[in-house]
């Protein structure tokens, strides 16, 4: 155990139920805290006991309200997870997990869109990878939202630089169900270990 993480990518309330919810969102944040639960010895001890055991990190968007992805701008999307609103919180029965050092940002230069969560960056100005890398990780989870963006970026990212990758098919959300089938597809066949344990 002492060489696996878990990585919770955008369980965040505008993907949940706000500006861009997605399908299964409720049930893949359910699915994840029994997750947790099953992979912690005594989950009643709380999150400092199970951050010692298991590690959790957790990737967010953090956009600014003139980000370079919102329609208003050309990009994309409506806008979603402007920093210091409802919708970019971590949803409220994950955000005992959450710590400063474990939790990266993304998205929060204007002009720059960013759907990996090996890009994001924690407070003290560490990325993703330098965390993993420091605590001996070889072993990843990755759940979250969407499968077709965050998800599927992140999870490519971790095993280009050497993680074995486990998905919690499970305990995904997404946009679009063909392109969450496609998605995982293409993550099976480029080396991710899909799994529901």
């Amino acid at each position: 155990m002492k060489d696996c993480a878990l990585v919770v990518v955008d369980m965040l309330y505008d993907f949940i139920d706000g500006s861009m919810a997605c399908k299964n969102a409720d049930e893949a944040v359910r699915k994840t805290l029994e997750f947790i639960d099953r992979k912690t010895s005594d989950p009643l001890e709380g999150p400092d006991v199970i951050q010692a055991g298991f590690p959790i990190l957790f990737v967010r968007d953090f956009h600014p309200a003139d980000h370079c992805s919102f329609t208003e701008q050309g990009g994309p999307w409506p806008p979603h997870c402007v920093q210091d609103t409802h919708g970019a919180e971590i949803h409220t029965d994950l955000a005992p997990y959450a710590s400063e050092e474990f939790t990266f940002f993304k998205g929060y230069k204007k002009d720059k869109e960013q759907y990996s969560g090996f890009e994001g960056i924690n407070e003290a100005g560490q990325s993703l990878y330098d965390v993993l890398d420091m605590m001996e990780i070889k072993n990843v989870y990755v759940c979250g939202i969407a499968t077709e963006y965050c998800v599927l970026n992140t999870c490519m990212d971790l095993k280009k630089a050497g993680f074995t990758v486990y998905l919690l098919k499970d305990c995904l959300a997404y946009v679009d169900y063909k392109g969450h089938l496609a998605s995982l597809a293409q993550m099976s066949k480029d080396g991710i270990r899909l799994t529901d344990k």
